[in-house]
């Protein structure tokens, strides 16, 4: 006989659903006989939706351009209301992330209604120059404040963020680390990664960036890192990804004359494994006027596989005490390149630190399993 809960429902809502969405929902549904997850699409990577949980569509997020997001995201959040107002009524609602303002629809459903932040809006806005006196600023910190008041449950996903929150309610918000795509350290050595052999490699440092390449991402910082240690022939810089800013990176390289330097697209989720696996250092980079505000994901892919991190954000970020209190790598502003450069060069050189990082790396690991998704639903209950 089920011991799962007959008398309440819920649903988890994210317009773009991944492998962390994925995980939530399987955890909800070994505790509730009714899941349904409302999403406009669901990206696997690992861990496979249980089948029994029931999906909602609502229209897909879109990337870019700006005005066909703005409007994806518009239309999302009227489909999202409308669903919960009429065939989810007696739902309890689980907000995890896209559309950014979605869990503001709390202010105006009478659901019982939780949510997961893991990018604080509006201080996100800061990065593109907004002021804190700007109305769209004021008018969401005050929205804010409403709607974390009115939560069931408020989730964020590192001290730092929580922090941050403070700002905006005075009530208990509660701190749980997410978790990797890989639960295993499944690192391709060198010499069997066909990724290394295709993009000619072989004997190189290799320091990468895989992510977004967009307004908010301060890419050319590791461009600069790049040109620093240019004359230095076994440390190559990798840049994986795709975003608006790209084009202008290129060119930078281009006009910089960096051989060092290269780029390529995203990778599928076949080939993810190995070009992850290709680096001896990941870097992550957060723009220092938010660094309090988020934690990218691929942090915790990194550790999962061992790889030391190079970090480049401000001291008072979750990154700075990831590096300080793991050992996992170092963390430096963006006026300490230099530094930076000095740090991938004795790296490179020195393969007894170089171990003691990655084993670090690989420790911390421990600290972001997928049973994390398990114990934001004990949360959830208690």
């Amino acid at each position: 006989m089920s011991n799962k809960i007959k008398d309440r429902k819920i649903i988890l809502i994210n317009q773009a659903a991944n492998y962390l969405t994925i995980g939530f929902a399987n955890a909800f549904n070994k505790k509730f006989e009714h899941v349904v997850l409302m999403t406009g699409s669901v990206h696997t990577q690992g861990e496979e939706l249980d089948e029994t949980i029931k999906i909602q569509a609502i229209n897909k997020w879109h990337e870019r351009p700006a005005r066909k997001k703005a409007l994806s995201y518009l239309k999302a959040l009227f489909l999202m209301w409308w669903y919960l107002m009429t065939k989810y009524r007696k739902h309890e609602v689980f907000f995890v992330s896209v559309p950014p303002m979605g869990y503001l629809l709390n202010l105006v459903l009478p659901h019982k209604f939780s949510m997961v932040i893991w990018d604080v809006y509006p201080d996100v806005f800061k990065i593109a120059g907004m002021k804190e006196t700007h109305v769209v600023y004021r008018f969401w910190s005050y929205l804010n404040k409403r709607s974390f008041g009115k939560a069931y449950k408020l989730f964020t996903i590192s001290d730092k963020m929580a922090g941050l929150i403070k700002v905006y309610t005075q009530r208990k918000i509660i701190v749980q680390a997410i978790w990797s795509i890989f639960q295993e350290n499944e690192k391709v050595p060198k010499n069997d990664n066909f990724f290394i052999k295709e993009h000619g490699l072989e004997n190189k440092f290799i320091v990468q960036y895989s992510g977004n390449i967009g307004v908010t991402h301060n890419v050319e910082a590791l461009v600069e890192i790049a040109e620093i240690l240019k004359d230095n022939h076994e440390i190559v810089f990798q840049i994986i990804g795709r975003g608006p800013r790209k084009p202008t990176l290129e060119k930078l390289v281009k006009d910089k004359n960096l051989s060092n330097c290269s780029f390529l697209p995203f990778q599928t989720d076949e080939v993810f494994p190995f070009s992850l696996s290709a680096a001896d250092v990941g870097v992550v980079i957060l723009d220092e006027t938010t660094s309090k505000g988020s934690v990218p994901s691929k942090s915790y892919n990194l550790m999962s596989y061992g790889i030391p991190s190079l970090y480049i954000a401000s001291k008072d970020s979750q990154l700075y005490l990831y590096a300080k209190n793991y050992q996992l790598g170092e963390c430096f502003t963006k006026n300490e390149l230099e530094k930076a450069a000095v740090f991938l060069e004795n790296l490179s050189r020195d393969s007894a630190s170089y171990n003691v990082l990655s084993n670090n790396a690989a420790i911390a690991a421990q600290d972001f399993k997928r049973d994390n998704a398990n114990k934001f639903v004990e949360a959830y209950l208690s």
